[in-house]
């Protein structure tokens, strides 16, 4: 089992490839914050409204600096659709291993229509400049979520 993470703990770490064929590693965003945003599933109602979201709001995401991360299990060819569908203009990582899901504790047990599977529990870490978790949002729900996460951005 995996520990909480909290605000003010170090953001774990991770290399993860991304849909346009690189790698994104947290290292190599330090001096930048990082919306790093958990979703369970590319081209659902709930992920492409969450998407599509953080995508219109992108202008105000930039201009604090930020850059915004999507991450799933879903592989690379999905992301790829999916971005391309929506003309999102942010990188999605695939963690088919879930190594990424679990340091995070977003690889949860959930109930979906009566049955109980592993699943991604929707969530958003925002992470500062030095690599430390600066707000945990966990179980979000989407309408609004934009705003909370950008209001927690100018508080940095």
């Amino acid at each position: 089992m995996s520990v909480e993470l909290t605000e003010g703990m170090k953001a774990p770490g991770f290399a993860l490839a991304n849909d346009q064929g690189g790698e994104v590693t947290l290292e190599s965003l330090r001096g930048k914050p990082v919306v790093l945003y958990f979703y369970p599933m590319d081209d659902t109602p709930g992920c492409t409204k969450e998407a599509c979201a953080f995508k219109d709001r992108g202008a105000e995401f930039r201009a604090l600096g930020a850059v915004i991360l999507g991450v799933s299990k879903d592989p690379l060819e999905s992301h790829a659709k999916f971005r391309t569908k929506y003309g999102l203009d942010f990188p999605l990582l695939s963690d088919t291993s879930g190594k990424v899901l679990e340091a995070y504790g977003v690889w949860k047990e959930k109930s979906i229509f009566g049955r109980t599977a592993l699943g991604v529990v929707r969530s958003t870490f925002l992470i500062d400049r030095e690599g430390v978790i600066r707000k945990a949002w966990r179980k979000v729900k989407v309408g609004g979520h934009d705003d909370e996460i950008l209001a927690a951005l100018r508080a940095l």
